[in-house]
């Protein structure tokens, strides 16, 4: 095949076939390659641009929801934080002042951590530092999750050993107020009926007539009931728990075995003069930790501030005492 031209000869004023040299058939060749590659090139760019094919349509659609999840991600952790904040302050402020506790340390309620880049895995990415960041908040709120949940496992063991604490208190009097004849006998040195020396009284003497009802001025377990011919004559030892213990003397009658449980509140005995006494009445102790105290420090649940203030002196006055 040869290739040709039409040129016009101005010799023969004739259009004539004239053969084309080796150069201008390749530069023929290479011009008509660059206008197709150009032309096809363009046509492909222009189609992208106007134009998307379906997977490209369904990339682009995931790309968006995915950045809206995103978004919707940073929102709620946003709101957790401040949530975790709230209940890590009324921790500290509210639930472990009402308990006496201290505050959780920093160290311990916001725990570091160290090592090498935890978020390698994310980077190089378009939303790289923003899902590394997303992703260091979580891993600093699922810390701060387990420390709180670690506190408040605290707080509600404590709470419920403060409740306990509180029933077991003896905070009531061991004989009603309308049953009681007088405060015959308070706590401190008196002048003993029988002995007829100065001697510390380690308890409160409440005379009231044989028969009349005591009751337990805390929660607890009986742990003594014994009856004797001389000292706490027929009495009843009641252990509370924290420490706490009381001891009823001179019953005429004891209604509870060792033991039983009891509430406060809860009839035990009735009163008499059982022992070295002189007269009915009730000798009451209270014992924390071993050591005896005054009674009259705990009767805050069943007397008004005006009561309460008159009893407690009444148990100071130095007089006899009935046992």
């Amino acid at each position: 095949m040869k290739w040709t031209q039409r040129r016009f000869n101005p010799n023969t004023l004739r259009v004539e076939q004239v053969p084309l040299t080796r150069r201008e058939i390749v530069r023929g060749v290479l011009l008509r390659t660059v206008g197709v590659l150009a032309i096809g090139a363009t046509s492909v760019w222009l189609f992208d641009q106007v134009f998307q094919s379906p997977a490209d349509r369904a990339r682009d659609r995931e790309i968006a929801f995915l950045e809206g999840q995103l978004a919707e991600m940073r929102g709620e952790l946003v709101t957790m934080e401040h949530a975790m904040e709230d209940m890590a302050e009324r921790d500290d402020a509210v639930y472990r002042t009402l308990l006496g506790a201290q505050p959780v340390p920093e160290h311990l309620r916001n725990p570091g951590i160290g090592g090498t880049d935890r978020n390698a895995d994310v980077r190089g990415h378009i939303h790289s530092e923003e899902v590394a960041d997303l992703k260091t908040r979580i891993a600093s709120l699922q810390r701060a999750m387990v420390a709180q949940s670690k506190s408040l496992d605290e707080v509600t063991e404590m709470a419920l050993e403060y409740e306990d604490r509180l029933e077991a208190i003896p905070a009531i009097q061991p004989i009603r107020a309308e049953d009681l004849n007088r405060m015959a006998g308070g706590w401190g040195w008196r002048f003993h009926p029988i002995y007829k020396v100065r001697k510390f009284h380690y308890g409160l003497d409440f005379s009231a007539p044989e028969g009349t009802e005591i009751f337990a001025t805390g929660d607890g377990v009986v742990v003594k009931v014994k009856r004797l011919y001389n000292g706490y004559g027929r009495h009843v030892i009641i252990r509370h728990g924290f420490g706490y213990e009381t001891l009823y003397a001179h019953m005429s009658k004891s209604i509870v075995r060792k033991g039983d449980r009891v509430k406060r509140g809860q009839v035990i005995g009735l009163v008499g003069s059982t022992g070295t006494s002189t007269s009915s009445h009730l000798h009451y102790e209270v014992h924390k930790n071993g050591e005896k105290v005054n009674p009259a420090h705990y009767f805050f649940n069943d007397l008004t501030p005006k009561e309460y203030e008159a009893m407690l002196a009444a148990s100071e006055l130095e007089t006899q005492s009935l046992d």
